[in-house]
Parts: C-alpha cells; sequence; structure tokens
C-alpha cells in the first residue's frame, strides 16, 4: 500500500477509517493504547508518510466514537517518542523517521501490555467486555429493580416455610428441568402475561438468562456459526454466545426494532429483545417479528427471544411475545427473575420448541447442575399466591415516577439538545446527543460522586460506535434522581452539552 502523502480532507477520512479499525477487534487493551499502537505502526511502516497531517483530536474522536482525551492520551505519548510533531494552531505532524520498519519487523505486544495473562482469544473477547463494569453506587445502574421496594418480610416468611421440612428428594441431584410445581405456575402466569403457548414440560428452570444463552449455543449451533445480533446490544448475551466461539454479525436496529432485511448471509442463531430493546429502548414492531420468524423458517435459525424488561410498561399493552405469535417451532424465550425480584436470586428459565425437551433437560443437568429447590418452591409460592404480580405493579408505579424524575432533572440538557429514549417500558433511558458526549469523563466525573454511568459505545459491535449513556433509574429513589440527574446536567453543561 502507497504511503498517505496528501494532507487533504480525503486523507484525513483515510487515515479516520483506518484507526477505526483497531477499535474494532475484541482487544482487552485500553483505547488509547490501542488507538497510539495503531498509530505507531501505521507510521513505522511508513503508511503515513512523513510531513502528513493528521486529523484533529476533536475530528478523531468524533469519527472513532470515542472520548477526546483518549485521542489526546494516545497523541501525547506519540509526541513524548518523537513520532509526530505539533505545530501550534497548526494540529499535529507525522514525523520522519530513519528507518521505517517493514511489517514483519514491528513487536507485537509483550504479554502483560495485552494484559491476557495466556488467556486464549476468546478469553481475552471475554476480558474485554468485562472491563468497567464494577459499580460502587446504584444510581442509574441499568438492569437493577428496586431493592426497597421488594417485600422482604413475605419472602423471608416463605422461604422459611419451604425449608422447614424439604422432601428427601429436593436435596439430592435433579433431573427434571426444574421443580414441577415452579414450571407449573409459570406456564399459567406466560400464557396469561405474556401469550406465551407451552406446556410446563416445555419450560426449564436456570440459574439466570446467561446460562439459558450459554445451553442454547452449546447445543444449537458449532464454533464459528453466525449469530446475527442487535447493534447495539446487551454484553451479557454478547458475552455467553461468544464464549461458544460463534461469530457475532451486527444487524442493525432502528425505530421499528432489530431489522431481518439487514442481516448479514445465513444465521444460524439471531438474539432479539423483542419487547423493549436493550439498550435503544424500543419495541419490535409487528411487521418486525412477522418478518423474523418467516426468515428463521427460511434460514432454518433459531430465535432466541430474550423478552427483557417485558413487565414494565407505561401505558400501551404489550405485543405478544414471538414464541406465541407463531407455532414456537423456531423460538426459544429466555426470561429472568433478576430484573424483577433481585439479581442474587439466580434463577431464570427457557421455554423450549417442543422437539429440543429431552436434549436440554439431559444436557443441562451435565453442564449445570440444577438450583436449590427450596429455592425454587419458594418462588413457586409467591407467584401462585399473586405476591409477584403485586410486587410487579408497585414496582410499575414507582418507576413511572422515578422515570418522569429523571426527565425532569435533565429538562435544562433536553433544551440544549440532549435527547431521551422514549421510555414506554422497561428501567432505563438512553440518553444521546447530537454532538455526542464524552462518556470516558462523565464515567470519570460520576466515580467521584457514585453516580454510575455506562456508556454506549461498548454496546455495539461494530466500529460505527454511537457515544451515549445508558441511565437506570430504577433502583434510586425520586431523592437520589434528583441529584444525580442534577450532577449530570451540569457536567453536559460544562462540556457544551
Amino acid at each position: 500500500m502507497e504511503p498517505i502523502k496528501s494532507s487533504s480532507a480525503a486523507a484525513e477520512e483515510w487515515i479516520c477509517d483506518a484507526l477505526a479499525m483497531a477499535l474494532a477487534d475484541e482487544s482487552p487493551q485500553a483505547l488509547h493504547r490501542r488507538l497510539y499502537l495503531r498509530l505507531r505502526e501505521e507510521i513505522e511502516l511508513g503508511r503515513f508518510a512523513p510531513g502528513t497531517r493528521l486529523p484533529s483530536s476533536r475530528r478523531l474522536a468524533a469519527a472513532l466514537g470515542v472520548g477526546r482525551n483518549t485521542v489526546i492520551s494516545a497523541l501525547d505519548q506519540l509526541l513524548h517518542e518523537g513520532f509526530i510533531r505539533s505545530r501550534r494552531g497548526a494540529g499535529s505532524y507525522v514525523s520522519r523517521l530513519e528507518h521505517p520498519l517493514p511489517r514483519a519487523l514491528v513487536a507485537a505486544p509483550a504479554p502483560e501490555d495485552r494484559g491476557d495473562a495466556g488467556l486464549s482469544s476468546r478469553g481475552a473477547a471475554l476480558l474485554a467486555l468485562s472491563s468497567g463494569v464494577r459499580d460502587g453506587g446504584t444510581t442509574f445502574v441499568p438492569g437493577l429493580p428496586a431493592l426497597d421496594l421488594f417485600p422482604w418480610s413475605s419472602w423471608r416468611a416463605i422461604q422459611a416455610r419451604q425449608l422447614k421440612r424439604p422432601p428427601r428428594e429436593w436435596l439430592g441431584y435433579q433431573t427434571q428441568g426444574g421443580l414441577p410445581r415452579l414450571r407449573e405456575v409459570l406456564c399459567d402466569y406466560l400464557r396469561l402475561s405474556r401469550s406465551v403457548r407451552c406446556t410446563p414440560e416445555q419450560i426449564v428452570i436456570t440459574q439466570g438468562a446467561q446460562q439459558a444463552f450459554m445451553l442454547i449455543a452449546q447445543l444449537l449451533a458449532e464454533p464459528g456459526d453466525l449469530v446475527w445480533f442487535e447493534e447495539p446490544g446487551y454484553l451479557g448475551a454478547r458475552a455467553a454466545l461468544l464464549a461458544a466461539g460463534l461469530r457475532l454479525s451486527p444487524t442493525p436496529v432502528d425505530a421499528d426494532g432489530l431489522d431481518p432485511t439487514r442481516g448479514a448471509g445465513r444465521p444460524t442463531l439471531v438474539y432479539v429483545t423483542p419487547s423493549y430493546q436493550y439498550p435503544c429502548g424500543v419495541t419490535l414492531s409487528l411487521e418486525r417479528r412477522l418478518g423474523l420468524l418467516a426468515e428463521a423458517e427460511r434460514s432454518r435459525a433459531w430465535v432466541i427471544e430474550d423478552d427483557y424488561d417485558s413487565e414494565f410498561r407505561y401505558g400501551s399493552k404489550p405485543l405478544a411475545s414471538l414464541q406465541g405469535l407463531g407455532d414456537g417451532r423456531r423460538v426459544l424465550y429466555v426470561g429472568t427473575f433478576s430484573k424483577v425480584m433481585y439479581p442474587g436470586l439466580g434463577l431464570g428459565y427457557l421455554v423450549l420448541p417442543p422437539a429440543l425437551i429431552e436434549t436440554f433437560r439431559t444436557v443441562s443437568f451435565r453442564l449445570a447442575r440444577e438450583s436449590h429447590y427450596p429455592l425454587q418452591a419458594a418462588l413457586a409460592e409467591f407467584i401462585d399466591t399473586g405476591a409477584f404480580t403485586r410486587h410487579i405493579r408497585r414496582c410499575r408505579d414507582a418507576y413511572r415516577e422515578r422515570q418522569a424524575a429523571l426527565r425532569s432533572a435533565l429538562a435544562p440538557a433536553i433544551e440544549r439538545g440532549l435527547e431521551l429514549s422514549s421510555g414506554e417500558a422497561g428501567m432505563h433511558l438512553l440518553a444521546t446527543h447530537p454532538k455526542g458526549i464524552d462518556e470516558e469523563e462523565l464515567q470519570r466525573r460520576g466515580a467521584r460522586e457514585d453516580v454510575v454511568l455506562r456508556g454506549l459505545s461498548p454496546l455495539h459491535l461494530s466500529g460505527q460506535r454511537r457515544s451515549g449513556l445508558v441511565l437506570g433509574y430504577a433502583a434510586a429513589t425520586v431523592e437520589q434522581i434528583e441529584r444525580a440527574g442534577a450532577l449530570l446536567d451540569g457536567w453536559l453543561a460544562q462540556s457544551g452539552r
């Protein structure tokens, strides 16, 4: 490839595109480190000719979808090492190297630079997905429910009854796919609330949604198989599918949800959150639902329906589940109790097509032992007595109020151009701005004030990353939301947003 010699706008576009490739892979390294290494390599190989003007830090940050401080950090290191030089008021330029290196001689990062400690490529990718999620507070944490509203005394009493004299068979290894009574009451609940068509035998109780994703990936796909995955999409599901060695193809999400007409290749699996897409907060339209089911039949693909946040809608009645729209032959319906009750419960469920029941029951016993039967019995009683539905209703009213408090706190920022998702359902709002948002800077400020600010850009698979904030409002009180919202509004104002 010929070196870039032009300082034209076209050359700047090429440079931005070349650098975007460095940020598109699943690397565990920090963004500024990856950007620095890619720039250095291009200069050492002579691809960026001496005298080539680099795009401004602001231009690079916007093009790459990263914070400006990330770009400045990378450029400062290159400047310090002499790879670029800076002219006051005129930008940064590539320095002349006496001996540009052939590609074969460019050193690979040392293991300690990669931070992989001998991990496999899949392990390194999973490590990268897990970075930056250790939160210290509860304000604005997405997916965390209102722990202050949970009926702890009633729940403790139910658990105590089930633990007092559990049947002997509950205390051994189980191979039934879950406590029969829990599967029965769950079957009734899903039929009434989500139009799911199933029998208790089709339900497998799991240790959360993650285990369901991993079982599906292990049993229905080969390493290297293609998955249509929402772009942007949920990191938890992404990690489970990557761990199975699957290839994830970013499939665009717009105002009507995932667009199956824009899916690339022939998928083995399709992952979708139709009720309330995470993180964009849109609902998959009926037309898209029918189109996706038709595509699954044509491609012989399995649809993973993650019914994320389906319990919390504020006004409109939810559409029927994908599983309940057709005959359910190609849909695996995944649900969890973590978002309604509390994450530490560690219980979820998987509704299977009839043809897969025996396979999943048998293999799930080998891959992951069934969870505590007395706990499952307590949950069955909690649902059967109506306590579960009453708790959902109470949370729904509180979440509506908490969302309104968040919108009110950010009203000045909205007047300045901040955009919030519709909030017709769910437990979070997506905040974006036409000028972009410096996620890293806001996260640093938030950490000092015990305010958790999760960025949108890591939820993208492709290099075309949009910046923003995923603001969970369920776990915080109105007073906490008002305080944190006022802080966030001030930080946005200081950054010209």
